[in-house]
């Protein structure tokens, strides 16, 4: 069977993401989000692919352009979640987030896109609730429930 549609009309755009955590003393976690450019909505630093780079070192390239942001990076994706995203010429594309794991050591004072975003710390469910993209909400639950998460 042909379809007149090509892999890119029907294919979500990749894209890479970071969820920020640090670890607190009493055993719990705290996840940074940041807002997005456009609607302003809480998200976790994502972009696209970059050449000559891991997916997960472009995830960590990610978090320190939009957020500040050095630590560690896991090297295995928590998982993917998809959402619209509204391109300049106000387009929507679906895009899939493989989304990688960084304990943040260190927040700088001054980064890439400082000026262009809030920031805040939540706990993990605050975090799952702020966010619009249920997939992403998912993925955040999932990583700290207690006992049984991921990163727990």
């Amino acid at each position: 069977m042909s379809s007149n549609l090509t892999e890119s009309d029907t294919e979500p755009r990749r894209q890479v993401g970071a969820l920020p955590f640090r670890r607190l003393s009493n055993g719990g976690f705290k996840i940074l989000m940041i807002t997005s450019r456009e609607s302003r909505r809480w998200v976790i630093p994502k972009g696209w692919p970059m050449k000559g780079r891991k997916p997960y070192e472009a995830a960590a390239r990610e978090a320190y352009e939009e957020a500040g942001l050095l630590g560690e990076i896991g090297k295995r994706p928590l998982g993917f979640y998809l959402y619209e995203k509204r391109l300049k010429s106000r387009d929507f594309v679906l895009c899939q987030v493989k989304v990688f794991p960084l304990e943040v050591r260190k927040q700088l004072k001054h980064w890439p896109e400082r000026d262009e975003r809030e920031d805040r710390w939540f706990s993990p469910s605050d975090a799952a609730e702020a966010v619009t993209e249920s997939g992403l909400a998912g993925i955040i639950r999932a990583a700290f429930k207690k006992e049984t998460g991921l990163l727990v």
